[in-house]
């Protein structure tokens, strides 16, 4: 594997120019602040814009924490990456990151200075500084599991798609970490009830809700857990629809809030005939509000 360095002082628009970086030297893998990114998925790692002081995010971003380390070697070797750029602060820091990953010392550098102006990387740094934000080269929807309630921008397109498909132009997407915050951001639990509800209420063979819970652990980054109650209409394929509606909900709810679904919990409570097939409405069909089904909604949500 050749590896190619890419150094800057933080806060000077390195993960601005990464991928275009990445493409003029041949790199298919980026490591940037604790992720390993192919292409534009992130393949492992934990960004260290998740941590919670700048002290800790230093040590996620050089591979410290040893399960850490051996997730993100793990996918270096299972992966078709050959060339990998290492995104670094200063020399010493690709080294240590190179160490700690058991990958070749960097055959290549290729300094800030020497691809942006020093107006350039003033105004990268005045964003850094005034605002919070980071840059991650990956698209929004990479991002969201790894970086849960930090996503700012969604989604950030920094040039229009149509105009050129130059891989320097790829999306990007803006983050404030949890150490840069101005304040709090916060997403209720009836949020997230009034997503699963308009999710359900699209599914033809579903009669009604019954009930829905909403579980989050005091640790937001391991997932809420959705408890949702159903009656649906007889003949429904009850396995496929199940699956449909846990795959639609997690993608909504992840989708919008930025905040992960582990588990979506779905009983079916009983079977109801549909309108048309009931012999007593067989002579005037239902009015739609007549077929609004009629929500009971509790929330729990674990301290």
């Amino acid at each position: 594997m050749k590896v190619i360095a890419f150094v800057g002082p933080s806060g000077t628009g390195k993960s601005y120019r990464a991928i275009g970086v990445a493409h003029d030297h041949g790199c298919n893998g980026i490591i940037d602040d604790g992720l390993l990114i192919e292409g534009t998925k992130i393949l492992a790692g934990k960004s260290a814009k998740t941590e919670q002081n700048k002290v800790q995010a230093v040590k996620r971003a050089i591979f410290m924490e040893d399960d850490h380390r051996d997730e993100v070697k793990h996918a270096l070797t299972a992966s078709d990456i050959d060339t990998l750029l290492v995104i670094g602060t200063s020399d010493k820091m690709v080294r240590t990151i190179c160490k700690r990953l058991a990958i070749p010392a960097p055959a290549e550098y290729v300094y800030i200075q020497d691809i942006a102006t020093g107006r350039e990387m003033k105004k990268a740094r005045e964003m850094r500084l005034k605002e919070g934000k980071h840059i991650v080269p990956v698209p929004t929807i990479e991002l969201k599991p790894h970086l849960s309630g930090v996503l700012v921008d969604l989604p950030h397109r920094l040039f229009n798609r149509n105009k050129s498909n130059k891989p320097h132009l790829a999306e990007k997407s803006i983050v404030r970490p949890a150490f840069s915050y101005y304040g709090k951001i916060s997403v209720s639990d009836y949020v997230v009830i009034d997503i699963v509800k308009i999710v359900v209420k699209k599914n033809r063979d579903v009669d009604r809700i019954t009930s829905i819970k909403v579980r989050r652990p005091s640790d937001t980054s391991k997932g809420m857990t959705i408890y949702l109650e159903l009656i649906l209409f007889f003949g429904a394929p009850l396995f496929e629809v199940v699956k449909t509606l846990q795959n639609k909900i997690k993608l909504k709810v992840e989708g919008m809030t930025s905040m992960p679904v582990k588990n979506i919990d779905v009983s079916v409570r009983s079977l109801t005939v549909r309108p048309e097939d009931n012999p007593e409405n067989s002579e005037k069909p239902a009015a739609e509000d007549d077929l609004e089904p009629v929500i009971e909604v509790e929330t729990e949500a674990v301290p």
